[in-house]
C-alpha cells in the first residue's frame, strides 16, 4: 500500500496539511538539477531588476549594526539556480556598498536555503562553490510558515515556489460540494466554481505568506518575488503554463481509460499550484500592508520544445504524482505526454501567453 507522507506546519490559527512534494533531487536524468533552464531563465531575466532594487532601494544605514547581511531563497529546490540568484543578490549589494565609498566595511553575508525537509539538501550542498562569499545554512520546513526570527532578514528571494499552494483547496475533493473537481487534476480548463476555489487558496495562502514575512524581514529590507503566472485579464487556458499542466490531464485521462489507473485516482487528485496575475499579487500586498510595491511587471518566459517540457515537467510533479499513484505509472505517462500530447498541441500552445512576475517588496518602517 502506498503510504502518502504530510508535513503538518503550524499556523497562529489551525494547522494545515501540506503534501511532501519536493522537486527531484540527485543528478540523474530526470533530476530538477539537469531539467530547470526554463526556472533559470526566470532567474536570469530578474537579474536587473533585482540590480536596480538593491541600488535604489536598499538603504544600508537602517538594515543592520551587527556587519551581517542575511539572505533567505525560499523554495530554493537543488542545483545551481539557487546559487546564481544569490551570487546576483551578493554582487548587487557590494556594488551599492562600494558606490557609497564603503570599500572597507563590506558586510559579511548569510545565506539560508529553504525547501521542503526532504528536499535533497545533499545535492544542494555538493553543488556550492569551493570558495563562496557567504556562510551557507539549510534551512527546512514549508514557507507557508515561520522559518526564521523576528527582524532577522534583509533580503528574501524566492523564484518559481509560490504558485504551489498549502493543499488543494478543500472544496475541489469534497463530492458534495460544486466545485469538486470530478474527472480533473488541475483548474484552469475546470468549471468557474473550480477556478475560484483555486484563486481563494491563493489568496489565502499569499496572505499567511506576506504575514509571515513581515516578522522575519527588517523594516526597510527587501523582497523579490519571480512566479510564472499570466497577463491580468487573460483567461487561464490561455496562459501557456496552464496549457502544459492541462495536457498532463489529458494524459492522466487517456489512462484512466485505458484502465492504466482507476477512475477514483484521477477524480480524487489534483495539482496544488496555480498560476497568478499581476493584479492577484497586487491585491494581496494591499491587503496585507506591511510592504510598499517597488516594482512589479511582467518579465519574459520563453517557452521550451516539447521535448524539454515534458522533462522539466516529469523533473517538478514527478514526486507529487508517485505520492498519489505510484511510481509504476510515470515512465508512461510522459512518454504519452511527450509523444501524443505536447507534440501534437504546440501549434496550439505557440497562441499562448508565456510570462513570468516579477513584484519587489520593500518592508515599511517602523511608524
Amino acid at each position: 500500500m502506498l503510504v502518502k507522507r504530510k508535513e503538518t506546519i503550524r499556523s497562529e490559527k489551525a494547522e494545515v496539511a501540506v503534501p511532501v512534494r519536493p522537486m527531484n533531487g540527485g543528478n540523474g536524468l530526470y533530476s530538477y538539477s539537469k531539467n530547470s533552464t526554463f526556472q533559470r531563465k526566470a532567474i536570469e531575466a530578474a537579474k536587473e531588476l533585482i540590480n536596480k532594487a538593491i541600488a535604489e532601494e536598499l538603504d544600508i544605514k537602517t538594515l543592520s549594526s551587527s556587519n551581517t547581511f542575511k539572505i533567505a531563497d525560499l523554495g530554493c529546490s537543488v542545483g545551481t539556480n539557487t546559487l546564481l540568484a544569490v551570487q546576483n543578490i551578493i554582487n548587487a549589494v557590494e556594488h551599492k556598498f562600494h558606490s557609497q565609498g564603503k570599500h572597507t566595511k563590506l558586510p559579511e553575508f548569510q545565506v539560508f536555503f529553504n525547501d521542503q525537509a526532504s528536499n535533497d539538501f545533499n545535492q544542494l550542498f555538493t553543488s556550492l562553490p569551493s570558495e563562496m562569499q557567504y556562510f551557507a545554512a539549510g534551512v527546512p520546513g514549508s514557507f507557508h510558515r515561520r522559518l526564521f526570527p523576528n527582524n532577522s532578514l534583509h533580503f528574501v528571494h524566492s523564484s518559481c515556489a509560490a504558485q504551489w499552494l498549502s493543499r488543494v483547496p478543500e472544496a475541489v475533493q469534497d463530492k458534495s460540494s460544486p466545485a469538486w473537481n470530478k474527472g480533473r487534476v488541475h483548474y484552469s480548463n475546470s468549471t468557474a466554481e473550480v477556478i475560484k476555489a483555486f484563486e481563494a487558496q491563493f489568496a489565502k495562502d499569499m496572505d499567511n505568506f506576506l504575514k509571515i514575512r513581515a516578522q522575519e524581514i527588517v523594516h526597510g529590507g527587501l523582497m523579490a518575488l519571480i512566479l510564472p503566472g499570466r497577463l491580468n485579464g487573460t483567461p487561464h487556458t490561455d496562459a501557456y503554463i496552464n496549457k502544459a499542466f492541462e495536457l498532463v490531464e489529458s494524459s492522466l485521462i487517456d489512462m484512466a481509460k485505458k484502465g492504466i489507473v482507476r477512475v477514483e485516482e484521477v477524480d480524487s487528485f489534483n495539482i496544488p499550484i496555480y498560476y497568478a496575475s499581476l493584479q492577484e499579487v497586487e491585491a494581496a500586498v494591499n491587503r496585507n500592508g506591511s510592504f510598499s510595491i517597488e516594482i512589479m511587471e511582467n518579465i519574459p518566459h520563453e517557452k521550451p520544445q516539447p521535448k524539454v517540457m515534458s522533462i522539466t515537467l516529469r523533473a517538478g510533479l514527478e514526486g507529487t504524482i508517485k505520492e498519489h499513484f505510484g511510481d509504476e505509472i510515470l515512465d508512461e505517462l510522459f512518454d504519452i505526454l511527450l509523444r501524443n500530447k505536447l507534440e501534437e498541441s504546440s501549434l496550439i500552445a505557440e497562441s499562448c501567453k508565456s510570462v513570468g512576475l516579477f513584484v519587489l517588496l520593500k518592508h515599511k518602517p517602523n511608524e
